[in-house]
């Protein structure tokens, strides 16, 4: 942003410099020219009168005084001076010998004519390969006839000199006015974009999940220090909003455990005396109170989840994964059902303690339910540059990619209405992101489903032998 903001602050400058120096400079070339013009002008009429005498007696020879003016004037600046009779026939020419005809050249035409006026102009010389601008008067007897006219030419270069020094002085006081306000534009545009960018940085971190973090509110325009104070106490009332509710879910999911192991007890005690045809309600009842426990707890390891405050350590994939198969290895027999787990030992990952024992737990727990006896379930990992990939694959039904897509969502369950909590995936999809990381259901190879956990590798660890290891049920 602050690039952009120097760009637009330069691109007014020049704008502005530009509307000012290019006027400015034409101006002065015209000036220039229009001084030159009315000075060389100046210098033909002092000439003519000095040409005037011998014009008016018809001497073809021009006075001594004026031949050493044309000559003084000629030899400094470069011009030419030309005189001629009434016919055009030139009884003076710095550059040739007299007597040449410059009746047809239209400013002597113009000066020799019958009502005479001074002809100005700038032409072309392909002899000196330059601009000249020429003055022609005409020279008249004291009884107002016209004897003769006198022609200055005078190159521009002189001119051109000048002009192009001065478009150079614009040029270079254009450079240090840019120049002063690139670095006042360069200063503004940090002290307008540097408290926005500390607000660009808050947000990212309060979108991370960080509530404990503020934007400064005492740099910046008074505009951005009201912004980033009304952003932190919105950011206060939602850390208070977010702390109100994990505390009421954290209680009333703690004070519903006491009563639902108690009206279990009670219906447990029923169980004796309830008829034969009551029965099936009396199990029916039993399950809802056990699917309702597993919900209060899920609800309890959600709340536990958002409120902890994630201090990532190395753990070891491989052990990591042999001690939760040793746990889930009875349940899985009871199932028929094999687990695999091909890890490389020496693999660490920087996660939360106990954090991935749970997520495992989770995805072996519903793995389990849905494989079918004979099937199996494996756990692979594999190192991806700076993180890990670890992968928990089944054999059973799996989802569709819309299913995938909601996994995650709290409460929501792809199987029949009753089945599961709905919080499972909701709590790994938590632990994982909470230790920067991320999850997704993907289809496995079979058909089954394959979560892929992404954690980042702990760059500090030995690294052994390869030696893959193979745990089997």
């Amino acid at each position: 942003m602050s690039r952009r903001l120097l760009a637009t602050y330069i691109t007014l400058t020049l704008v502005v410099l530009a509307a000012l120096e290019i006027p400015l400079g034409i101006q002065y070339g015209r000036s220039e020219k229009r001084d030159l013009t009315n000075g060389i002008k100046t210098d033909a009429l002092v000439m003519a009168a000095l040409a005037e005498d011998p014009l008016e007696h018809g001497s073809r020879v021009p006075s001594a005084q004026l031949l050493g003016v044309a000559r003084n004037y000629t030899s400094s600046p470069g011009g030419r001076v030309v005189v001629v009779n009434r016919r055009g026939v030139s009884i003076l020419d710095t550059e040739s010998a007299p007597g040449r005809s410059f009746a047809s050249r239209p400013e002597f035409a113009a000066a020799l004519a019958a009502h005479p006026s001074i002809a100005t102009g700038t032409r072309h010389s392909n002899t000196l390969r330059t601009d000249l601008i020429y003055v022609a008067v005409p020279i008249t007897a004291p009884r107002g006839a016209v004897v003769g006219a006198l022609r200055i030419t005078y190159p521009t270069s002189a001119l051109d000199s000048r002009v192009n020094r001065y478009w150079l002085l614009l040029a270079a006081i254009g450079g240090v006015v840019l120049a002063a306000a690139t670095l006042v534009g360069l200063r503004f545009a940090r002290t307008l974009t540097r408290p926005l960018s500390e607000l660009e940085r808050t947000a990212a971190a309060v979108g991370a999940g960080d509530l404990t973090v503020r934007a400064p509110a005492d740099s910046g325009p008074p505009e951005l220090q009201s912004l980033a104070t009304q952003f932190n106490e919105m950011v206060s009332r939602l850390d208070a909003l977010l702390d109100s509710q994990q505390e009421f879910v954290a209680d009333a999911s703690h004070q519903l455990r006491t009563p639902l192991a108690a009206l279990r007890l009670r219906l447990e005690n029923l169980e004796r005396d309830v008829a034969p045809d009551g029965r099936a309600d009396l199990t029916a009842a039993l399950a809802e109170v056990e699917r309702l426990g597993r919900l209060v707890d899920g609800l309890l390891a959600l709340a536990r989840a958002d409120a902890a405050k994630p201090e990532p350590v190395p753990v070891e994939l491989s052990a990591l994964v042999e001690g939760r198969f040793e746990h889930w290895r009875p349940a899985a027999a009871q199932r028929g059902v094999e687990l695999h787990a091909a890890v490389e030992p020496g693999t660490r990952v920087l996660a939360t303690a106990g954090a991935l024992e749970q997520v495992l737990d989770n995805l072996l727990s519903n793995a389990l339910a849905v494989s079918a006896a004979g099937s199996s379930v494996s756990v692979t990992a594999r190192e991806l540059g700076e993180s890990v990939e670890l992968h928990v694959t089944d054999e059973g039904p799996g989802m569709t990619a819309e299913q995938r897509r909601r996994a995650f969502d709290r409460f929501w369950r792809a199987g029949k209405p009753g089945a599961g909590t709905g919080l499972g995936l909701a709590i790994v999809h938590r632990l994982v992101t909470a230790d920067g990381g991320t999850v997704e259901l993907l289809e496995g190879p079979a058909g089954g489903l394959d979560a892929a956990i992404r954690l980042a590798r702990d760059l500090n660890a030995p690294r052994p032998k390869p030696n893959p290891r193979l745990v089997r049920a």
